[in-house]
């Protein structure tokens, strides 16, 4: 079974003593580590940059990024939503603990005081490994419920009766209409193939929508797909400090931009590099022992090493589960965004912080929380309001070639 780099959350949950994964340390370079400089947050919108006398630009001072503000705007909307779409009363998400990793623990106490404060009804259910299949399964025909979350690991790689391992298993037996986390094989299998609405006549075999040439040309999808909260946190964090051009149409906006992800995890590595491709980026995804190079639908080989795709990235995204690793920072060009995803630091703060121009940011939970939610209001109005356009919708799966362009 191929190995990755689980990082944080399913989005948070993640540990480096199960599964060989201190493997990582032996495969990929260290760096010593001094204590890191502690540095006031700088307004991340600005262009870190100053011209020179010839004209060129010249990187400004390195900044690390708090995303408290970025948070901010989309945990607003939420209040909102409820406030004015749900009579003042949340949607009831309820979350399953059946593991004792701290990690997860802690998740779910983050997660627990950003429900309660925003309005959400968070329930939190601490339940053996063993009860956790049948438990998920009356969740998913509550219909009190509105969306419902398992903190990882829970089996680790440990194999299931139906293939592949028990907690892909669980992941996948998540009913769509409730999957908080968009880590279900529908929503893994539209983004995969850059399919953005579950109503889109491009995307609804015929058995649930009929003919979609027939369909008039005023049909507007309205059922958009989830997305998981970590690699979609990513992406709103580096749409709001300048890692995406949003001059460009949608779907191109990260045409031109070098990305290097150390980790392909099908929480956050793969599908990151696949929203991030589906984007117009070129993406080298590093695992263990292996790099790939992603494009919009297609995964190819290449040439690149992981110092030298790095040395090419304007943004580098890490995530390795393991206290020990680094990242070199004499591969990091000036003017790079460095995003820490992992649940360890895998940067040398002072070191990175001295590079010019850089954006460095340290931590996305609190952006992942709020996306959390935000796929949860998002869930209940497609699917659960009174009038919501989803909530007879049926959907069926077909095995039909991506759509290239978003």
């Amino acid at each position: 079974m191929p190995r990755h780099y689980p990082c944080v959350p399913q989005a948070a949950a993640s540990t480096c003593a199960i599964h060989g994964y201190q493997a990582v340390v032996s495969r990929l370079p260290l760096i010593l580590v001094r204590r890191p400089a502690t540095i006031t947050m700088a307004e991340a919108t600005t262009t870190t940059a100053e011209i020179t006398a010839n004209g060129t630009a010249k990187p400004g001072p390195a900044v690390k990024i708090d995303v408290t503000e970025i948070a901010k705007p989309y945990r607003e909307e939420v209040r909102t939503a409820i406030r004015d779409k749900c009579g003042g009363v949340g949607p009831k998400l309820v979350a399953f603990l059946a593991n004792t990793d701290p990690y997860a623990r802690q998740y779910a106490e983050w997660t627990g005081r950003a429900c309660e404060a925003d309005g959400i009804r968070y329930e939190l259910r601490i339940i053996t490994e063993n009860e956790l299949e049948e438990k998920l399964y009356e969740a998913n025909e509550d219909p009190s419920v509105h969306g419902i979350l398992i903190y990882y690991p829970v089996f680790g790689f440990f194999p299931s009766f139906y293939g592949g391992s028990m907690d892909d298993y669980l992941r996948d037996s998540v009913s769509f209409k409730k999957d908080v986390e968009g880590l279900s094989f529908t929503y893994r299998f539209n983004l995969y193939r850059n399919i953005r609405f579950m109503d889109a006549p491009s995307s609804l075999p015929p058995s649930s929508s009929g003919n979609p040439s027939q369909r008039p040309s005023a049909f507007a999808p309205q059922l958009k797909c989830l997305l998981p909260c970590t690699a979609l946190s990513v992406v709103k964090i580096l749409e709001t400090i300048g890692g995406y051009n949003l001059d460009l149409p949608i779907g191109e906006r990260m045409k031109g931009k070098v990305v290097s992800i150390i980790n392909r995890s099908e929480i956050v590595g793969r599908p990151l590099g696949a929203l991030l491709a589906n984007d117009g980026a070129d993406i080298f995804s590093v695992d263990i022992d292996s790099i790939y190079h992603f494009r919009r639908g297609q995964l190819l080989k290449t040439t690149e090493t992981p110092e030298s795709a790095v040395r090419r990235s304007d943004v580098i995204v890490c995530g390795v589960p393991v206290k020990s690793y680094k990242l070199p920072t004499a591969w990091v060009k000036p003017g790079a965004i460095v995003v820490n995803v992992a649940s360890y630091k895998n940067v040398n703060e002072e070191e990175l912080l001295n590079v010019p121009g850089v954006k460095y940011v340290p931590l996305v939970g609190k952006v992942t929380i709020a996306m959390l939610e935000r796929n949860l209001i998002r869930l209940y109005e497609q699917y659960h309001a009174e009038a919501s356009p989803g909530k007879d919708f049926k959907y069926v799966l077909e095995n039909r070639p991506p759509m290239l362009k978003g």
